[in-house]
């Protein structure tokens, strides 16, 4: 069964007992000003005593005007401690490894929920967007690492970098996006720097051994395959972080770009040098055949999305029943409560076509 019940050691000194991880999962159940729910905190600790080795918080935002979605856990402020201990200490009692993934939504703020016109790397008429002044970088990046010692503060052993999915980081990644004329637009080592110097400043004022994660995901959202490719490459001949997570959508898909084409996305990551920094993937990885295929395909880790909500017990079940089969979807609302949603969950996840009956 390939590795997935072997430990991973991290270069910084964290140990992941198997090779399964939560994804972050958008769940609305925080309360309105981000501080954690019980509903919150029972979805994530049952994941945990499910065999996760790793157990994330769904993205947190790091600046009140970053929040992506009503009910979004929050880490901007010293409000949050007090839940956010309580969750790290919870998710730690089950014997796995706690991280709070750090977000900003940038221009996919919606203006009703924060109040303002969201922020974007230039202005967007589309979104009606308001390009960040240099300070306004200088000032996100910041949030971004006090935010980082937050998490380190309330017990958590790391934090993920939330770089993918059309998200603030992302939007400096583009070159659609981003038209900055200073040192964070124009080339992609400039339009990288706000998560280089992000990550510079977690390893400078965290722990040595707190653990430090990046998401990339290289398509959608106008970005370009190359692009998140040399970012990638970038960020692995640094080594400065324990691991890279690669969001997928659906982790054995061929490229959208047409020039990439005839093998796997998935293979443009495999195939880099990474030294000690480990990979793994998120998308569409539903079954024990699928997650053993991702394995087989030379990754470290696997993070479940969709197949953690059906089974909070999903590495339990496919290391201890050799029949496992995942429940297939639609489900009903009492069997989402049974597996630890709350009512906000289970609404949000009424919207997904297909997904509750």
């Amino acid at each position: 069964m390939n590795n997935l019940y072997q430990p991973l050691q991290f270069k910084s000194g964290g140990r992941l007992k198997n090779r399964f991880m939560l994804a972050p999962l958008t769940n609305t159940q925080s309360h309105s000003d981000g501080t954690l729910s019980d509903d919150e905190y029972r979805w994530l600790t049952m994941r945990a005593k499910g065999g996760f080795g790793l157990t994330m918080t769904c993205a947190a935002h790091v600046q009140a005007v970053g929040q992506g979605f009503p009910g979004q856990l929050g880490v901007f402020g010293d409000k949050h401690l007090e839940g956010l201990t309580r969750l790290a200490q919870g998710i730690k009692s089950e014997d796995s490894l706690a991280l709070v993934q750090l977000h900003h939504a940038g221009m996919r703020s919606p203006a009703e929920l924060i109040g303002q016109p969201p922020v974007c790397p230039s202005d967007n008429a589309e979104t009606g967007a308001v390009g960040l002044s240099t300070e306004g970088v200088e000032q996100l990046i910041e949030d971004f690492i006090c935010a980082a010692q937050r998490a380190e503060k309330a017990g958590f052993d790391g934090v993920e970098i939330h770089g993918a999915h059309g998200y603030i980081l992302a939007q400096f990644l583009s070159g659609t996006i981003n038209q900055r004329q200073d040192q964070f637009g124009g080339s992609i080592e400039n339009r990288m720097r706000p998560i280089s110097e992000i990550i510079d400043g977690i390893r400078a004022r965290c722990r040595p051994d707190f653990l430090l994660g990046l998401r990339l995901s290289p398509e959608r959202f106008d970005v370009h395959l190359p692009d998140i490719i040399e970012v990638a490459k970038a960020v692995l001949a640094a080594g400065k972080i324990d691991f890279l997570d690669i969001s997928l959508w659906d982790s054995f898909k061929e490229p959208q770009d047409e020039a990439y084409q005839g093998r796997t996305l998935l293979s443009y990551f495999t195939e880099l040098e990474r030294g000690d920094v480990a990979l793994g993937i998120a998308g569409k990885l539903r079954n024990p055949e699928e997650v053993n295929r991702a394995m087989a395909s030379g990754i470290d880790f696997v993070m479940l999305g969709r197949a953690a909500i059906l089974h909070h017990d999903f590495p339990m079940q496919m290391q201890t029943n050799n029949n496992f089969t995942p429940v297939r979807n639609p489900v009903s609302a009492d069997y989402l409560r049974q597996e630890g949603l709350g009512e906000a969950f289970i609404t949000y996840m009424s919207g997904w076509k297909g997904f509750v009956s």
